[in-house]
């Protein structure tokens, strides 16, 4: 499948700005800023399970392709949430920020946008397949 991968990050765009917005403390971000955020991606068809290791936790999404799933945000809140498959790419609303996740080149690329007072910030990942 498309997405099924094991994925290290080697950048990000807006990283600080959009977890500021979030409310992820200061202390918190500057621990992630430099860490290899692994992602493991599972993909069945339209059933996906989605993990991402954290410096101090490891958070583990499942959904189903156009299915109401309970999700969890990198701050840990529980929520419900439709996962769309649109041309390719996965897409989400989080309870603060819309969530996209493409294959382009081998690589996942990653956006998630947040309003904030000047305007939408948007951190963009883009990881390197490593397995």
């Amino acid at each position: 499948m498309a997405f099924t991968g094991k994925y290290e990050i080697e950048s990000q765009e807006n990283h600080d700005e959009f977890l500021k917005l979030l409310g992820i403390p200061d202390d918190i971000i500057e621990k992630g800023r430099n860490f290899k955020i692994i992602t493991e991606v599972v993909q069945n068809g339209n059933e996906f399970t989605w993990s991402q290791v954290y410096p101090s936790k490891t958070m583990t999404n499942k959904f189903v392709i156009d299915q109401e799933s309970e999700m969890e945000t990198m701050t840990g809140k529980k929520f419900k949430a439709t996962v769309s498959l649109v041309d390719g790419k996965v897409t989400v609303n989080f309870p603060k920020y819309h969530h996209t996740a493409e294959i382009c080149g081998g690589k996942l690329v990653e956006c998630s946008t947040i309003s904030g007072p000047k305007g939408n910030v948007t951190m963009k990942r883009i990881s390197k397949r490593i397995s």
